[in-house]
C-alpha cells in the first residue's frame, strides 16, 4: 500500500511540472474582464535592488503551489517563521531554487521600542532592507531618508536623526553611510546625542552597556547586510544600567555643557 501511495504521488509531481511547463508566461495569459487580485511581485530593478525579498507570503503558516506560482527562477520569497510547505509547494521551490526568507520574530528582549533611521546614497539600500527587519523585530519606525540612490550629503541626514534624538521624539537613531565615521562625527554635535560607530555585535552592546550610545553609525561598505543584522539586534537589546557606567556618562555629559554654555 505504501510503494502505491508513493508512485501515484509521484505521478501527481510529474502532472504538476507538465502543467508548470505549459503555462504561458503573465504577458501572454488573456485578460479577464474582472481579473481577481494577484499575488504582488516586484518587477523593477529599483525594487529588486531595494527590497529584500520579490514576493512575500510570510501571512500564511501553510505555503501551497499557488503561492510559488509565476516566480522566476532564484526568486526570494519572504515567508513565516514557521511556515510549513505542501509537498508540491515544496517540489516547485527546490525546481526554482527559490530563496526562502524566514521572517524575524517579534522579540520581547527589545530595550528600544522607538528609531529613527537615515541614510546617504551609499546606504540607501541597506537603509531600505534595514527598516524591515526592523520592524519585524516590533520597532516603531520613522524614516529620514535618503529615498534614492542619488547623491546626497550625509551630514544633512546625521543632523535630521540627531535633532529626533536629541529632542526625544524617538528613543535611538541609526545613520547609514560609506563607513559610518562622518555620520557619527555630525551626530555628535547636537546635545544629549551619544552616537557611536560601531562594526560587530560586540562593539554595539558595548556602546549601549558601557556609554549609553542613543545613535549606532553603520558603514554599508564594511558589514555585510547579515552582519549588520547582528549589529543592529545587540543595539536594540542592551541598555546601559550598572552604576559605574552610568556616573561616567553623567561625566561625560557634565564635560558637554561647559562647552554648550
Amino acid at each position: 500500500m505504501a510503494d502505491n501511495s508513493q508512485e501515484t504521488r509521484e505521478k501527481v509531481r510529474a502532472l504538476v511540472r507538465e502543467v508548470l511547463r505549459a503555462v504561458p508566461p503573465e504577458a501572454e495569459r488573456p485578460q479577464a474582464e474582472n481579473p481577481e487580485p494577484e499575488h504582488v511581485i516586484v518587477n523593477s530593478l529599483k525594487d529588486k535592488m531595494s527590497r529584500e525579498f520579490d514576493r512575500d507570503e510570510s501571512s500564511k503558516s501553510l505555503i501551497t503551489e499557488d503561492d510559488l506560482r509565476g516566480l522566476d527562477a532564484g526568486s526570494r520569497v519572504r515567508i513565516a517563521k514557521d511556515a510549513k510547505f505542501t509537498p508540491l509547494a515544496a517540489d516547485i521551490a527546490a525546481e526554482k531554487r527559490l530563496q526562502l526568507i524566514r521572517k524575524e520574530t517579534r522579540d520581547s528582549g527589545l530595550v528600544i521600542r522607538s528609531v529613527a533611521i537615515g541614510a546617504d546614497h551609499g546606504g540607501f539600500e541597506t537603509k531600505e532592507k534595514l527598516k524591515i527587519y526592523l520592524t519585524d523585530l516590533g520597532l516603531q519606525v520613522r524614516d529620514f531618508g535618503t529615498n534614492s540612490t542619488d547623491v546626497v550629503d550625509y551630514p544633512d541626514f546625521a543632523h535630521a536623526i540627531a535633532k529626533a534624538v536629541g529632542a526625544k521624539h524617538v528613543e535611538a537613531g541609526i545613520i547609514i553611510d560609506g563607513a559610518g565615521i562622518g555620520s557619527a562625527m555630525t551626530a555628535n554635535k547636537i546635545p544629549n546625542v551619544r552616537a557611536a560607530a560601531c562594526y560587530s555585535p560586540e562593539l554595539a552592546k558595548n556602546s549601549r552597556e558601557h556609554n549609553g550610545a542613543n545613535i549606532l553609525t553603520l558603514g554599508s561598505g564594511q558589514n555585510t547586510f547579515d552582519e549588520i543584522k547582528e549589529i543592529v539586534k545587540a543595539f536594540v537589546s542592551t541598555k546601559l544600567s550598572e552604576e559605574r557606567h552610568v556616573r561616567r556618562v553623567g561625566m561625560m555629559e557634565s564635560i558637554d555643557r561647559q562647552y554648550r554654555k
